[in-house]
């Protein structure tokens, strides 16, 4: 986390991002410079935290109280059946370090009070919310909000994905309750309407790359919001403005 610059074997690693002149070596560096929390080690929150570290980001942490099921490994790529039984953060540590043994991991596997998501929200240059629950969607755009870090929040069920990033560094970023007021009525679940696995697949591995973008200052979502169907392979994206009546922002 407090490295300088990045070794021989990093250098090697990460190569094809190098030479991507957007990212470059001072990107790479800031990447392994990063903290990034992931909240959620499930459908979302594996594809993303498997693209993290590879992708060099130098420190994860990990937030779920769930333990491994064999249901779970239809689409939560980053456990393994060897894992079932096991708490998914730890499941997930020990795969993300066989990938990339250059970074720092660290698990959370209880759950926090709002206070405590706070003060971990505050260490972080980003966080993604992978979970599946407007409680804890509603709860990490509050701390996010005042903490002033980007949140990368995604979301799917069935055939349908979406992604929008709320970037609190920027004043004119809308939140999550811009998009969905906090009494906007009765949620809709996985375990009760199904998924298709790489439908998550595809909505993980994109909050990971908003994620990278938020960490070296490139242009994300904040302001759109992306949705999916993958039923007819239809991508569309619209203008998520602040809401100036929003309880929770304005």
């Amino acid at each position: 986390m407090n490295k300088s610059e990045l070794n021989d074997a990093e250098l090697s690693r990460y190569s094809r991002q190098i030479l991507m002149p957007e990212i470059d070596y001072s990107g790479q560096l800031t990447l392994s410079q990063s903290h990034a929390v992931i909240f959620g080690l499930g459908g979302l929150g594996s594809p993303a935290s498997l693209y993290l570290a590879a992708a060099g980001i130098g420190k994860l942490t990990l937030v779920d109280f769930d333990e491994v099921d064999d249901s779970n490994l239809q689409r939560q790529i980053v456990h393994r059946e060897t894992n079932i039984g096991q708490a998914k953060v730890e499941s997930a540590k020990h795969n993300l370090a066989a990938l990339n043994h250059h970074i720092e991991i660290e698990t959370i596997a209880h759950k926090l009070e709002e206070s405590e998501v706070l003060a971990l929200v505050k260490q972080a240059n980003v966080v993604l919310d992978c979970t599946d629950n407007f409680t804890s969607r509603f709860a990490l755009n509050r701390t996010c909000f005042k903490a002033k870090v980007p949140l990368i929040s995604g979301a799917a069920i069935r055939w349908e994905g979406q992604l929008s990033t709320y970037d609190f560094r920027n004043e004119e970023s809308p939140c999550y309750q811009c998009l969905y007021p906090e009494d906007s009525g009765q949620e809709l679940t996985c375990s009760q309407n199904g998924v298709l696995s790489p439908v998550v697949g595809m909505i993980g591995s994109m909050q990971a790359i908003e994620a990278v973008k938020a960490l070296l200052n490139l242009p994300t979502l904040t302001g759109k919001l992306m949705i999916i169907d993958a039923y007819t392979m239809m991508i569309r994206t619209l203008n998520l403005k602040k809401d100036k009546n929003c309880k929770h922002c304005s």
